[in-house]
């Protein structure tokens, strides 16, 4: 019998520098961010059942952001840039997620806010707040292409920062 189990990992991208001009898409992590990333990495190091995917926003600040994050994590999951993840809503996230490989039994989702946040609820049923560098873990007994309303579980969430800032 083939294994059903899934885990989705979203993480927001590491905070970025709003004194930087010019598109929004092109916006850096701020230094702050650059500090939080790796932590995200290490938290997920520690807590996770490692990762077969990452799929990754173009944005720079979620490119620098799995840059930062992904030397952290075991193994060496496949990276993936993925344009729609940029701005992406419910439905969007929600489509990403039902055409995630079948042969990945643990994706890393890095985008942005509000729609991770909402996905995240409609998936579990539980909301929450991620912040700059926040992670939710949701594991799942169904396929990816069967992910909906309540189809996951919460497993984890976590707001990494250096001991300053706690």
């Amino acid at each position: 019998m083939r294994d059903r189990s899934r885990g989705l990992v979203v993480v927001r991208h590491a905070k970025s520098d709003r004194t930087v001009t010019g598109a929004d898409h092109d916006r850096p992590l701020a230094t702050r961010g650059r500090r939080e990333a790796p932590l995200a990495g290490e938290w997920l190091r520690e807590h996770g059942d490692g990762v077969d995917l990452v799929r990754c926003s173009t944005a720079k600040r979620a490119r620098q952001t799995g840059e930062l994050l992904l030397p952290e994590l075991p193994g060496s999951p496949r990276l993936e840039h993925d344009p729609r993840l940029y701005g992406a809503d419910t439905g969007e996230l929600l489509a990403l997620v039902r055409e995630l490989p079948d042969e990945d039994h643990v994706a890393l989702l890095i985008a942005h806010n509000p729609g991770l946040e909402e996905v995240v609820a409609l998936l579990t049923g539980t909301s929450i707040e991620l912040k700059t560098s926040g992670i939710a873990v949701l594991r799942a007994s169904g396929t990816w292409s069967e992910a909906g309303a309540g189809w996951a579980e919460l497993a984890a969430h976590a707001t990494p920062r250096p001991p300053e800032q706690h």
